[in-house]
């Protein structure tokens, strides 16, 4: 991958070359969880997690590019394809015969999927679906010649009535009537291909429902849940190369007589970086290896590893910069290229504002008793990867496991961590009464605290990755993963800290400042009288 692919010229033409996708192909890229009687490889999701790792490091571009056709873009065919769906179309998309892309953002539709108006009409001879409507920022689809789409439907509302309902198609360019916009223009990610899709009077046969009438929400959610958690392992790659540019410049660079990677400053910064790195790491291939295990609910921990890695991919990419300084800047450093790109993976496959409330809202079922089993969970980390967010109560933090013996101690935690392990046990306690009195407090209403659900989210995800550090560093038996370990744990439980505190929190006057901060910008932006920042400018005052 690195020889055969230029990340800096597919940046600069804004596609990738078809030299490359055909070597691509010709490695069996774009089918790798097919299964190898479709024509795919049939990678588990541990095995695919690797590649999407080593093509992260090198270009995002291109990993969006076989991302969105199989992560995504053919994965509904893979999970909710009857068997003549899947002999049909699989085989065709495994071998990069024909590209396919996912159809859901609408322009007044984003993280709100049920607002769709894409609209798909059953004819009059019940043979054919009429789909009508416009999509945008479609991950390849000037390329693809398969799509799932998702549209309204008319369907029974149980009492005599109608009403309308999501469901997925599985359409073909060759049916006629699709049509695509033009490449657009991105900040990053150049080289893959997004534009907007139309739909005009396409005839859809009714085979080619993929699952259900009427239950295309599910299959929309189910596919991005599923899609979701390869994400922080192709951003682990992307942080070992910019970990590696960084190391590599502040070991060469010289100033005021020495070496820039014997201060003090330097050698925090690479220390935060590879800690991150590992918690990153840890988290994906956890719910990778989770996922091959057969356990079905991993939706919660998917979106912790995809908020998390989004982010901290985009600080350790933030401060190789830093430490390579203008160099960094450049646009011939790579580094320029990969903080560019990585700013889309905090918006698509989920918005992280929306993931939170998601990690939040849905560890709040079942909580209250159910939490106390974390805090004797965490005594073993290595034995207990099922917790609070669990099948039947979707409880909020999944601790790490590998079968042990011994309930109720430390001895499965090696013992430089014991000290990270006793920690972690106390904030999970602290995180369950937060979570109580969250829910006494606001009852059904507590949806509508958005402040409060932040703080949760925040909270669980530093207890789940801290958990996953733990658990790989005594699994893995070496000082420096102790290290990296016990640094990660030390600098999350500074966050966790202050999260449940304003958890606890009513936040009532936070609250009021930020309404009053808001509403006066937006009262001048609404009428067209005033900017969204109307502050008296420091010039100004005190002149009449």
């Amino acid at each position: 991958f690195q020889s055969e692919v230029d990340s800096r010229k597919n940046d600069e033409l804004g596609h990738v070359p078809e030299k490359t996708m055909t070597g691509l192909k010709e490695l069996g890229a774009f089918g790798l969880q097919v299964p190898t009687d479709l024509d795919g490889l049939g990678l588990n999701n541990t095995q695919y997690a690797r590649m999407v790792e080593i093509v992260g490091k090198y270009d995002l571009g291109v990993g969006i590019t076989l991302g969105a056709h199989q992560s995504i873009g053919f994965k509904g065919i893979l999970l909710f394809g009857n068997e003549e769906q899947k002999a049909k179309y699989l085989p065709e998309v495994a071998t990069g015969n024909k590209i396919a892309a996912f159809c859901l953002t609408e322009p007044t539709s984003g993280s709100d999927a049920q607002s769709i108006r894409t609209r798909a009409k059953l004819s009059e001879d019940g043979k054919h679906f009429i789909l009508n409507g416009n999509k945008i920022w479609i991950s390849g689809g000037g390329l693809a010649e398969v799509f799932t789409v998702f549209a309204q439907t008319e369907v029974d509302d149980g009492k005599g009535g109608k009403k309308d309902k999501i469901t997925a198609f599985i359409v073909e360019r060759a049916f006629g009537g699709v049509t695509n916009g033009p490449p657009e223009k991105k900040m990053g990610i150049k080289c893959s291909n997004t534009t907007t899709l139309h739909f005009d009077d396409v005839k859809v046969p009714i085979e080619n429902v993929l699952g259900e009438v009427g239950g295309g929400f599910k299959v929309a959610m189910n596919i991005l849940n599923n899609g979701r958690f390869g994400m922080a392992c192709a951003l682990s790659g992307t942080m070992k190369q910019a970990i590696q540019i960084a190391t590599e410049h502040a070991t060469q660079r010289i100033q005021f007589g020495d070496k820039i990677s014997k201060y003090g400053l330097i050698k925090e910064k690479l220390a935060r970086m590879s800690s991150i790195l590992y918690a990153t790491e840890a988290m994906g291939y956890l719910v990778a290896g989770n996922m091959d295990k057969g356990l079905q609910e991993f939706q919660i921990e998917a979106a912790i590893s995809k908020v998390f890695a989004s982010e901290a991919a985009t600080q350790v990419v933030d401060e190789a910069i830093q430490i390579t300084g203008g160099m960094g800047f450049m646009s011939d450093s790579p580094l320029e290229r990969m903080y560019r790109d990585l700013r889309i993976f905090r918006i698509f496959e989920g918005a992280n504002e929306i993931l939170r409330l998601f990690i939040a809202l849905n560890g709040l079922q079942g909580a209250g008793e159910n939490l106390k089993g974390l805090q004797k969970a965490m005594k073993n980390p290595l034995a207990n990867v099922n917790l609070l967010m669990g099948e039947g109560s979707k409880r909020l933090v999944r601790m790490i496991s590998t079968p042990s013996p011994t309930e109720g101690s430390f001895t499965q935690v090696a013992e430089p961590l014991r000290g990270s392990a006793k920690i972690l046990e106390q904030h999970i306690g602290e995180f369950g009464d937060v979570v109580e009195k969250v829910l006494m407090r606001h009852g059904k209403k507590v949806m509508n605290e958005q402040l409060a659900l932040k703080y949760i989210a925040d909270a669980a995800i530093d207890i789940y990755a801290s958990s996953a550090c733990v658990s790989r560093a005594s699994a893995s038996n070496t000082p420096e993963e102790y290290a990296l370990a016990e640094s990660f744990v030390e600098s999350a439980s500074k966050r966790i800290k202050s999260n449940l505190k304003e958890a606890r929190s009513s936040n009532k006057r936070t609250k009021q400042l930020i309404d009053t901060i808001v509403e006066h910008s937006y009262s001048g932006v609404e009428s067209g009288s005033a900017p969204a920042y109307n502050i008296t400018h420091p010039t100004l005052i005190g002149r009449k």
